[in-house]
């Protein structure tokens, strides 16, 4: 049961669909790592009730691969004054999705429409902005990121933090979005963009 005992797993098996995997993370309060850094494994995020986009992004993974589809990443990587996200691939009749873990009102989930995966990472651009109204996407990672290469346990129900991940993902070959002069031409996000983007759905206590 790759490596989830029955309780966990028949948690999982219920969400059968990327839809209902989006809903069961909405459910999630957001991980403000309080006690530092983390990325937890899936199993610890079904305990401890809280995830950051990465840790959103493994837990989809799982209940897809327990659901029969393959267990995929995209990152979207960000300028150095922003934070990177990533996100859980789908595939639905030949098209890209995405399951998303975001406290902010954007960077969410993404239906299957997409062609390719450069389709789907350039539907974030838009509302990828800093505090400053930046638009701050520049990469993403060229293929789809299998965590098929790992034994399962070695991910799914580590009680330890799974920096490996993160860390192999960013080895993985990126593409540059923006051709270099087209980052000095690009327009600020404007006072209702700005807005949106500070809706939160979680708040420290």
């Amino acid at each position: 049961m790759f490596g989830f005992n029955k309780e966990e797993f028949s948690i999982l098996k219920k969400f059968r669909t990327p839809e209902k995997i989006q809903d069961f993370l909405e459910t999630i309060p957001i991980n403000f790592e309080p006690e530092g850094d983390t990325c937890l494994s899936p199993r610890r995020v079904l305990r401890e009730r809280r995830a950051h986009c990465i840790e959103g992004a493994l837990l989809a993974a799982s209940a897809l691969m327990i659901n029969g589809e393959k267990p995929l990443l995209l990152d979207l990587r960000a300028t150095k004054n922003d934070s990177d996200h990533v996100v859980a691939l789908f595939l639905k009749y030949g098209r890209f999705g995405a399951i998303s873990k975001s406290n902010h009102a954007v960077l969410r989930y993404r239906e299957p429409i997409y062609k390719t995966v450069r389709e789907l990472a350039l539907s974030y651009f838009h509302e990828y902005i800093d505090s400053k109204g930046k638009k701050t996407l520049r990469e993403f990672s060229l293929r789809p990121f299998d965590l098929s290469m790992y034994d399962p346990p070695r991910w799914t129900i580590s009680e330890d933090n799974l920096w490996f991940i993160p860390e192999d993902l960013d080895c993985a070959k990126h593409l540059s979005i923006l051709a270099p002069k087209q980052n000095i031409k690009l327009r600020p996000a404007d006072p209702l963009e700005m807005k949106l983007d500070a809706l939160v759905s979680w708040t420290k206590e």
